[in-house]
């Protein structure tokens, strides 16, 4: 009798929970928030496994990805037991994951017909030269206006074209109208909320504005870019609101996440708009950067989407409720920046953990000349350049593992830098200091790095999971929800750590300089093969 006393106590103080499954590109993580204090209670993460069946090619199992989902649910509630917090008290489900990662599932037996192709993957580069080439001008941007985006491996539409041109499977449960196309939220939601027994087929604004299918005035799919790209429009989940109750959790008894059946899932928010949420960064010209895989830095421009004449994106950052207006970000988008961490320990074999390349970088404190432009996916933002190629330049008998290591670094500071100059000149206001979040932001000499070449403070929040908060709030405020309030009043006031530059702003210049003078030498490396693979004929 005690020990249910105990708990019931407990539980009158803690008031309601949201959990947020936050899905990325190298991990799933399930984690569970106080919906009146914002603090974390506890989480799980499981590592996903990518495969890289071709050069440029990147796939992840879509049953593998659902299992990590579960798993983390389930640790999650086993932890939660232990510390007597009674998981019936978790009021909702939020859902953020990676972007633009593409999948088509058969919708009778819930079956994926495919790999998910990730969203780094280049195996669609002769598709888009071939898009591209049939535009008047031959000009990359030329959906720009409706889409927010140029045209390039990145966005799901040129994914999906290749699965229906090239996998059997596919093309035929497109035929027979039995095929799903998603992105991982999509995937998620639709198994969650029953899979083939009355799973619920949508996304949200965020989500569905990085297929390239999406007008971002209309807010809905677009009829023209789905004859376009030739895409039925019956197998696109439907759009909706990133703040709602979409389903209810429907979850095996067996499972030690059981008691979560019947939860609502009621927030979606694509991993970089769950960032800016979870950031706060609800006013106009407000902006974080996400340190992840890649690297994403978004800046809220209000509820008028502006478009960029520096290569950035122009994409929905959040539209939490039916009836609230849409709100839109610039986007820079960089690649590879975690990524780079992983091939010096998985490929080069330099380092065996992730923490290791600070202590290499910190032992020498210098690149020594020595500079890295990971295009492992071409160049992203402000360039797109899919030609492009990993390059390491500067290198002298003297240099060592360690200079690499630090060049690597610098690599996702020079990168930031150049996305917040196009910002900077797009917007005609300077950012006076820089938010930050996402795992390498544990790194502390990144962080001064960033600061240094920056020259603007960076400012990191003391919980570095913001991604997975803004999902949690987008849930906890959903209309029939209402525990988390996103009145300016209520939000909680954020801890925080400032980095300060220390450098000279001259050799912070000099050194961005050079830096320019190595991307430079990393472009137009691969072009066009000959055709001789079939990718996207159809659409030639």
């Amino acid at each position: 009798m005690n020990d249910t006393m105990a708990a019931s106590s407990n539980r009158i103080m803690l008031g309601p929970l949201v959990a947020a499954i936050d899905q990325g590109t190298s991990s799933t993580r399930f984690l569970v928030f106080n919906a009146k204090t914002a603090e974390l209670l506890s989480h799980h993460q499981v590592e996903i496994k990518q495969s890289f069946p071709k050069e440029g090619w990147v796939e992840e199992d879509p049953k593998e990805i659902l299992q990590s989902v579960y798993e983390c649910m389930d640790r999650t509630c086993e932890k939660l037991t232990q510390l007597n917090i009674d998981v019936s008290n978790i009021k909702a489900v939020g859902v953020t994951n990676q972007r633009e990662t593409t999948l088509v599932w058969d919708k009778q037996t819930g079956e994926p017909l495919y790999n998910a192709i990730v969203w780094l993957d280049l195996r669609t580069q002769s598709t888009v030269e071939r898009l591209i080439n049939k535009t008047p001008g031959k000009n990359k941007n030329h959906l720009k206006d409706k889409t927010g985006l140029p045209i390039s491996t990145y966005f799901s539409a040129v994914k999906l074209r290749w699965l229906m041109d090239n996998v059997e499977k596919v093309h035929e449960a497109v035929l027979s109208h039995r095929a799903m196309f998603g992105t991982v939220d999509s995937w998620l939601i639709w198994c969650l909320t029953g899979g083939k027994n009355g799973g619920v087929h949508c996304t949200d604004v965020t989500n569905a504005s990085r297929t390239m299918l999406f007008n971002i005035h209309t807010m809905d799919w677009d009829p023209e870019l789905c004859i376009y790209f030739d895409i039925p429009m019956g197998i696109l989940p439907k759009v909706r609101s990133s703040s709602e109750i979409y389903g209810l959790m429907k979850i095996s008894s067996k499972l030690k996440s059981g008691p979560l059946t019947g939860v609502p899932i009621s927030g979606c928010l694509g991993d970089q708009s769950a960032a800016l949420v979870g950031q706060m960064c609800f006013k106009d010209g407000q902006a974080k950067n996400t340190y992840g895989t890649g690297c994403f830095l978004l800046k809220n421009v209000g509820t008028k989407p502006v478009m960029s004449d520096h290569g950035l994106l122009t994409t929905v950052a959040y539209k939490l409720g039916r009836d609230k207006p849409a709100c839109y970000a610039l986007e820079g988008s960089v690649a590879i920046a975690g990524a780079v961490v992983r091939w010096l320990k998985d490929n080069l074999g330099i380092i065996q953990t992730s923490t290791e390349l600070e202590k290499l970088a910190a032992d020498v404190g210098t690149s020594y000349g020595c500079y890295f432009v990971p295009a492992f996916s071409g160049l992203y933002a402000p360039y797109w350049e899919p030609s492009a190629r990993g390059i390491i330049c500067g290198l002298t008998q003297f240099t060592n593992r360690s200079h690499l290591a630090f060049a690597a670094l610098e690599a996702v500071c020079f990168q930031t830098r150049e996305i917040l100059d196009a910002m900077n000149q797009d917007s005609g206001i300077n950012l006076s200091q820089l938010q930050v979040d996402g795992g390498m932001t544990s790194n502390r000499l990144l962080m001064q790095l960033q600061a240094d070449i920056l020259c603007i403070p960076v400012v990191k929040p003391s919980m570095p999971e913001t991604t997975a908060l803004g999902a949690a709030m987008a849930a906890g405020a959903a209309e029939g929800v209402s525990v988390w309030s996103l009145n300016p009043e209520d939000l909680t006031e954020v801890t925080s750590e400032k980095f300060e530059p220390q450098i000279n702003p001259e050799e912070s210049e000099l050194r961005y300089a050079r830096w320019k003078k190595a991307v430079q030498r990393a472009m137009n490396w691969e072009t066009i093969e000959p055709v001789n693979s079939g990718n996207g004929q159809k659409l030639a």
